[in-house]
C-alpha cells in the first residue's frame, strides 16, 4: 500500500469544488473550514474561461462578461466534456456553442479564437485562478489540493480532473465524491452508521445520491439526476416571461440585444433570490429611456416553477429504488446548490424524504467546505480524525471468459466500500467460485490472484436468474474483506486478505505501467472474451430450446430450422477468431434467426402459466 508522507511545516492543502457553473476554493482555518474569496471579494468563481484579443486568459466574473460579446473565444460548462470523447458528447454539443477542432476523434479539443484547448487544459485555467486566489489570501504558496468530483464520474473523467490539477501546478492528493464532501461538511462521518440523501440542485445540473455510512466509511449506494436541469431553467423561465411582457408593453423586442438580455437576466436572478426570503419582490429594468416594473409574489413564483421542482423528484424516487431504500430509512438529508435556498424546493424535499433537510451551511459552499475538511485531515491540521489512504491498484473478481470486473478502482480513498450484483451461468447451479484479483489489466491471467473461495448453497435456478451480491470493504488498515451473498437464500461467505502484502512500490508502478502499455491489446482481448461468452450463451440457449421444447422447435418451418443450424455453424466457425466484431456479427445473426423460436417459447410459457385460470 502506498503511504503518502506530508511535510506539514506551514503547508496548506486546499479543498476545491470544481463545478459546472461555479467553482470554489476553501481551507481549514484552525477550527473550521472557510471559503477563500477572489480579488473581487466574490467567493464563487464562475467556471468560465475567455481569451483576450491579445491572447491573454481571463476567468471567472470578468470572463462571464465576455460571454455575451465574444462567445467565439469564451467557454463555459467544460466539466461536461471532461474525460469524454466526441461521440459521448454529441447531445451536449447541440446545446452549447462549442466549436470542436478537427482531429478530435479520441481527445476533444475546443477552439477558442485561433487556439485549441483540451477540457483538462480549460479546467486547469480555472484551477489556476483558484490557486492564485488562495495564495493571495493566505500569503503562502499552495501546491496541494483535494478536488471534488460527481459520484457518477468514471475513471476517465476522474483522471482528466487529476490531469487538470497537475497542469495547474497542483498535486491532487485526493478526489472526493461531491455528496461525500457535503456529508463531511456537516460532520455526518461522526455518526456510527446511517443512510444519507444528498440533493444537489446547481446552476446547470441536478444530482441526487444515496450514501450508506458504516463505521466512518461512505458507500455510494446509487446516484441519479438530470445533467440539464438547474437554477438556470428557473432564470430562463422568468426571463422569457419578462421579455414577453416588455414586448407587449413597449412594442419592442429586446431579446436581440445581448447587453439588454444580460442586464434583464441579472434583474430576474435578483428577484428569484429575494423571493427566497421575502413574500414579494419587484423586477425593474430600464433600457433606452423605457422603464419596465413588475411585482412578483412568492405564490406566483412557486406556481411558475412547480414543474421544474417536480422534475427533480422523479430522479430522487428512482435513486431510492436503485439503492433499495424507502424514505423512512433515510436518516439525514443534505441540501447542496444555490437553488436549494428556494423554500418550495426545501419543503418538497422534506415531504419526499420525510426528514428535515440540513440547510445550516451555505448550499453554494458546502461541497468546498467538505473538501477543505478532507484537506485539513491530510495536512494534519484536523486532529482526531482518520487520515484516509488510497488503494494503489484496482480490486475485482473474475467473471465468465476470464475477464476482470473491477469493483474498487485504483486510487479510491480508503476506508472504502463497494458492491455489485452478479448471476449464475448454468441451469441449476448451486455453487459459485469467487476469485478475487488485483491489477489494472483487463484479463485475469494478467492480474495478481489474491484469494479464492466457494459460495455454496445457492438456490438452484435457471441460468441468469440468481442474484449474487459481492461486496468489497477495505478498512483503515488496508485489509480487504470480500463477502458473497445469495440474495434469495441469504447464504453468504467471506474472506479477509491484505492486497498490499508482498508488493513493493516499484512492483505497483510496474503493474500500472504494464496496463498503460498494453491498454489497446488488453481491451481487444477482453472484448473477444466477452463476445465468446455471449456466443456460448446463445448457442446453449438454442440447443436447450431444441431438446427441452421439441414441440416449439418442430412447429418452425423446416427452412427456418435450417437457417438456425447454419447460423450456429457460422458462429462456431469464427468462435476462435480474435476479432470481436466478427464474432458479434455472427451472434447477432443467430439471434435474428431464432427470433420466431423465442416468441414461440414465450407463448408456450404464457399459456402454461394461464392454464386453468379464469379471466
Amino acid at each position: 500500500m502506498f503511504q503518502i508522507e506530508f511535510d506539514n511545516n506551514d503547508e496548506t492543502v486546499v479543498g476545491i469544488d470544481l463545478g459546472t457553473t461555479n467553482s470554489l476554493v476553501a481551507w481549514m482555518n484552525l477550527t473550521k473550514p472557510e471559503v477563500i474569496p477572489g480579488e473581487d471579494g466574490d467567493k464563487l468563481v464562475p467556471s468560465i474561461v475567455s481569451l483576450t484579443p491579445e491572447g491573454g486568459v481571463i476567468t471567472g466574473n470578468p470572463a462571464r462578461r465576455e460571454l455575451i460579446e465574444h462567445p467565439n473565444r469564451t467557454i463555459y460548462s467544460v466539466k461536461r466534456l471532461m474525460g469524454r470523447g466526441v461521440a459521448d458528447v454529441q447531445d451536449e454539443l447541440k446545446l452549447f456553442p462549442f466549436r470542436i477542432a478537427e482531429g478530435s476523434d479520441t481527445v476533444i479539443r475546443v477552439e477558442l479564437g485561433d487556439r485549441t484547448f483540451t477540457p483538462p487544459e480549460i479546467s486547469a485555467l480555472i484551477l489556476r485562478q483558484l490557486r492564485i486566489n488562495a495564495e493571495k489570501e493566505l500569503g503562502r504558496t499552495v501546491t496541494k489540493a483535494v478536488i471534488t468530483v460527481p459520484a457518477y464520474f468514471n475513471d476517465a473523467q476522474r483522471q482528466a480532473t487529476r490531469d487538470a490539477g497537475r497542469i495547474a501546478g497542483l498535486e491532487v492528493l485526493r478526489l472526493v465524491n461531491e455528496p461525500t464532501a457535503a456529508a463531511l461538511a456537516y460532520g455526518l462521518d461522526k455518526r456510527n452508521e446511517g443512510t444519507i440523501a444528498v440533493y444537489d440542485l446547481g446552476g446547470g445540473t441536478f444530482d441526487v445520491s444515496i450514501l450508506k455510512l458504516h463505521d466512518g466509511i461512505f458507500e455510494v449506494l446509487a446516484t441519479n439526476g438530470d445533467t440539464h436541469l438547474g437554477g438556470d431553467d428557473i432564470d430562463n423561465l422568468l426571463l422569457n416571461i419578462a421579455l414577453e411582457d416588455i414586448r407587449t408593453e413597449w412594442g419592442e423586442d429586446v431579446s436581440g440585444s445581448g447587453e439588454a438580455v444580460q442586464t434583464l437576466r441579472q434583474g430576474v436572478i435578483s428577484v428569484k433570490e429575494a423571493l427566497s426570503f421575502a413574500p414579494t419582490a419587484v423586477l425593474s429594468f430600464e433600457w433606452k429611456g423605457n422603464q419596465y416594473h413588475r411585482e412578483m409574489t412568492r405564490e406566483l413564483f412557486e406556481g411558475l416553477i412547480r414543474g421544474i421542482v417536480d422534475r427533480t423528484l422523479g430522479p430522487c424516487r428512482d435513486c431510492m429504488a436503485d439503492a433499495n431504500v424507502t424514505p423512512e430509512q433515510i436518516d439525514e438529508v443534505v441540501m447542496v446548490g444555490g437553488s436549494t435556498r428556494i423554500p418550495m424546493v426545501r419543503s418538497a424535499v422534506e415531504v419526499l424524504f420525510r426528514a428535515k433537510p440540513h440547510t445550516e451551511l451555505n448550499p453554494d459552499e458546502v461541497v468546498a467546505l467538505g473538501a477543505a475538511v478532507q484537506a485539513g485531515i491530510l495536512a494534519g491540521t484536523v486532529e482526531n480524525q482518520l487520515l484516509l489512504d488510497v488503494t494503489p491498484l484496482s480490486l475485482g473478481i473474475e467473471i465468465y471468459g476470464g475477464i476482470v470486473s473491477k469493483i474498487i478502482h485504483r486510487n479510491s480513498t480508503i476506508p472504502a466500500s463497494a458492491s455489485e450484483a452478479f448471476t449464475t451461468g448454468f441451469d441449476g447451479q448451486t455453487n459459485v467460485l469467487i476469485h478475487v484479483v488485483q491489477g489494472e489489466r483487463e484479463l485475469v491471467k494478467d492480474c495478481r490472484s489474491l484469494a479464492r473461495f466457494d459460495l455454496k448453497g445457492i438456490a438452484p435456478m435457471t441460468a441468469g436468474m440468481a442474484r449474487i451480491e459481492v461486496r468489497f470493504l477495505i478498512d483503515a488498515n488496508g485489509i480487504l474483506n470480500v463477502t458473497a451473498r445469495d440474495a434469495r437464500t441469504g447464504v453468504e461467505h467471506s474472506v479477509d486478505v491484505k492486497p498490499s502484502y508482498g508488493l513493493t512500490d516499484e512492483q505497483v508502478e510496474a503493474m500500472i505501467e504494464a496496463s498503460i502499455d498494453n491498454a489497446e491489446e488488453d481491451l481487444n482481448a477482453a472484448q473477444v472474451a466477452q463476445a465468446r461468452v455471449d456466443a456460448d450463451a446463445i448457442i446453449a440457449a438454442t440447443e436447450k430450446a431444441k431438446t427441452k421444447n421439441a414441440e416449439a422447435w418442430e412447429s418452425l418451418p423446416e427452412e427456418e430450422r435450417k437457417q438456425i443450424g447454419d447460423a450456429i455453424l457460422q458462429l462456431q466457425s469464427v468462435y476462435h477468431a480474435n476479432d470481436h466484431h466478427l464474432i458479434r456479427t455472427k451472434v447477432e445473426a443467430l439471434n435474428e434467426a431464432t427470433q420466431n423460436l423465442a416468441e414461440s417459447l414465450m407463448n408456450t410459457a404464457v399459456l402454461g402459466a394461464l392454464k386453468g385460470t379464469k379471466i
